[in-house]
């Protein structure tokens, strides 16, 4: 089984191109988890708050399934709770700001060639790659 360990990565991200592309054919509407989420706790007046909750039980089922069936992931948490409240917080302002997140930049605005969606993830992969070389090369890896 280890010469396919390549299988359960390749078949998730199918899984999650077939599910945000039958989501815009079907609803007309972005799979963009910021938005749903919005619209599932009542922030947001474009999704229906049903449908939004609907792709959020789905999401967390999925994963709750997978890690069922595949393994259960470990988790730990390498940092402080203030870092991650900070970090948590900047994630949230930052998918306000840029009208969306990388589920729904990345995966759907690519898709559809969305100049908006290009900028936007050429600005998460460049902040992303600058983070990494900051707190594994000027930090010390913290």
């Amino acid at each position: 089984m280890q010469t396919l360990h390549f299988l359960w990565p390749l078949s998730g991200g199918l899984m999650i191109g077939l599910s945000a592309a039958l989501y815009l054919v079907l609803n007309g509407r972005v799979a963009g988890i910021s938005g749903l989420t919005a619209a599932a706790v009542g922030l947001s007046s474009g999704a229906p708050r049903s449908l939004g909750l609907g792709f959020l039980v789905g999401l967390l089922g999925g994963a709750a399934a997978a890690s069922a069936v595949i393994r259960q992931p470990e988790l730990g948490v390498t940092s402080s709770l203030g870092l991650l409240v900070i970090g948590g917080l900047l994630v949230g302002f930052g998918t306000r700001l840029g009208s969306g997140c990388t589920s729904g930049h990345g995966v759907c605005g690519l898709a559809r060639l969305s100049p908006r969606s290009i900028a936007a993830t050429g600005v998460f992969m460049a902040v992303a790659a600058a983070t990494v070389f900051v707190v594994r090369h000027l930090l010390g890896g913290l």
